[in-house]
C-alpha cells in the first residue's frame, strides 16, 4: 500500500480530523483562558506595590524557566496526588497552557502599558477625563495596538505547543497519527511520512493565517 492509498482509506482522514478537533478545542480554551489571566497579571505588574510586583515576576519567571513538558507532568501527576484533584490529562493540559499563556500575555500587557508616554495620561486629565475614561478611551486602545501582533503570535505558539498533550495520553491529532501508523506499519512501511506530513499541513493551515494576521497588524500599525 502506498502513502497516498493510506491517506485515502475511509477511516484515516476522519480520524485525523477528529484528533485535530481535540487539538483545536484545547488551543481555543487555553487561549480564551489566557486572556483574563494575562490582563490581570500584566495590570498587577504595573502596580506600585513592590510585593505584588514581586509575586507577579516570580510567577512569570517560574513559568518561563520551567519547560512546558515538566509543567504538564507536575499538573497531571503532582497536583492530583498532592491535593487529591481529579484532573484528567486534557484538564491538566488546559490548566498548564492557560498559566503559561497568561504569564506570557501578562508580560506583553505590562510592556504595552509601560510604553505609553506619561504625556498621554497628563493630556487626558487636562481634558477632564476620569481615570476610568482615561484607561478605556486612551490607554487601553493604545496598548492594544502595541501588543496585539505579539499576542497573535503567542496564540500560534499555544496551538503548536498543544502537541505535547500526546505525552499525557490525550488522543489529539498527533496521538491519532501514531495509532494509524501502528495499525498500518506492515501494510504501509512508509506510512509515517505521509501521516506526519498530513498532520504538518493541518497545523500549517491553522497557524499560517494567524501568522499572516500578526504580520499584517504589525505592518499596518507600525506606520500609524
Amino acid at each position: 500500500m502506498s502513502g497516498v492509498e493510506l491517506l485515502l482509506q475511509p477511516s484515516v482522514l476522519p480520524r485525523l480530523l477528529s484528533g485535530l478537533w481535540v487539538t483545536v478545542w484545547i488551543a481555543v480554551v487555553s487561549v480564551a483562558g489566557s486572556i483574563p489571566v494575562g490582563l490581570v497579571t500584566g495590570w498587577l505588574m504595573t502596580r506600585r506595590n513592590a510585593f505584588v510586583r514581586f509575586l507577579m515576576r516570580l510567577y512569570l519567571d517560574f513559568i518561563r524557566i520551567m519547560p512546558q513538558l515538566a509543567l504538564l507532568f507536575i499538573a497531571f501527576y503532582g497536583l492530583a496526588r498532592l491535593w487529591n484533584w481529579n484532573l484528567d490529562a486534557t484538564g491538566a493540559c488546559v490548566l498548564v497552557f492557560i498559566l503559561w499563556g497568561g504569564a506570557e500575555l501578562g508580560d506583553l500587557v505590562r510592556a504595552a502599558l509601560q510604553s505609553i508616554p506619561a504625556s498621554q495620561y497628563d493630556s487626558a486629565y487636562v481634558l477632564g477625563l476620569s481615570t476610568w475614561q482615561t484607561y478605556t478611551r486612551i490607554i487601553i486602545p493604545l496598548a492594544l495596538r502595541r501588543m496585539l501582533p505579539a499576542s497573535v503570535n503567542l496564540a500560534t505558539r499555544i496551538v503548536k505547543t498543544t502537541s505535547l498533550a500526546v505525552l499525557l495520553g490525550v488522543v489529539e491529532v498527533v496521538k491519532v497519527g501514531q495509532q494509524i501508523i501502528d495499525v498500518y506499519r506492515f501494510r504501509c512501511p512508509d506510512g509515517a511520512l505521509w501521516i506526519y506530513g498530513a498532520i504538518f499541513l493541518m497545523y500549517f493551515f491553522i497557524c499560517w493565517p494567524l501568522s499572516l494576521l500578526a504580520r499584517h497588524l504589525e505592518r499596518k500599525w507600525s506606520h500609524d
